[in-house]
């Protein structure tokens, strides 16, 4: 009897100790709620960014979704097109350095695409599901729909297009001759479309423009580019290995910083 004296408080403490678990697992799943709830609205130094996914129509009609990362009241200037197989979750941490430079973005999802980070592409979800051509010329429209509503969107101000791989060949060829493009980035492009010469194609590029590849794409790059006029072309040829496409900027990439100093450099003399 005297044991069973001596257990009961035991138990209430054991008890208890339960019942605390429980309060701090609750405690921590509302914490962990609000922290998710707070994805949209990140604050970085003294600048105040958001998140927001939105959709428009591209100039077939078929639906484009896009992430907006905003900072502060800045207008959108810049433009994000992924690579192939990929959806605009290619620039989830990219939109966030950029913003991190000053830069409002919008990073869109391609009818040629699938999924990357976690982050679905909705447009080539739904252009396949309407049995829609998802070749990688088939983008173009997404994209100039895209460059259309948010110059429409930021007061009609130039915007720099953004391209990675296929969708770096479309920015410039895009871009060449859009008013609406005041300036060209491009991550890997390459002659990826059949009965077209894109080295003849871009020769005549007047805007502002960077390019760059991996060290193992930095010859074949340098041919596409050698009929640019020099003097607005900012060609940077990586040191170390790189990486295809805009995932040169990622920090998981070999030389990334060095990437992302260059393109920073452009960014602020345009």
């Amino acid at each position: 009897m005297k044991n069973l004296l001596f257990l009961l408080p035991l138990c209430f403490i054991i008890m208890s100790c339960k019942n605390d678990k429980k309060t701090i697992d609750n405690k921590s799943s509302v914490i962990d709620e609000k922290l998710a709830s707070l994805e949209g609205s990140i604050k970085n130094g003294n600048k105040q960014m958001s998140k927001e996914t939105i959709t428009f129509p591209s100039h077939d009609g078929l639906t484009i979704t896009a992430d907006v990362y905003k900072v502060e009241n800045n207008p959108i200037t810049i433009l994000l097109c992924h690579q192939a197989g990929y959806s605009r979750g290619e620039y989830k941490d990219t939109a966030l350095l950029l913003n991190s430079y000053g830069y409002s973005v919008m990073a869109i999802d391609q009818r040629s695409g699938n999924g990357v980070n976690s982050v679905v592409n909705e447009t080539a979800k739904l252009a396949k599901a309407k049995k829609i051509n998802t070749d990688y010329i088939d983008a173009k429209p997404d994209i100039i729909a895209a460059i259309d509503y948010v110059y429409k969107d930021n007061g009609n101000l130039q915007i720099v297009l953004v391209g990675s791989s296929y969708s770096a060949t479309l920015a410039m060829l895009i871009g060449e001759n859009n008013n609406k493009v005041k300036a060209i980035a491009a991550f890997s492009p390459g002659e990826y479309y059949k009965g077209m010469s894109i080295q003849n194609e871009i020769k005549d590029i007047a805007k502002p423009t960077f390019v760059t590849a991996s060290l193992s794409e930095t010859e074949a790059l340098t041919t596409l580019v050698s009929k640019m006029k020099t003097n607005n072309l900012f060609h940077y040829k990586p040191k170390e290995e790189g990486i295809h496409g805009s995932r040169a900027l990622w920090d998981s990439t070999k030389g990334y910083k060095e990437y992302r100093e260059m393109f920073k450099a452009f960014l602020d003399k345009i």
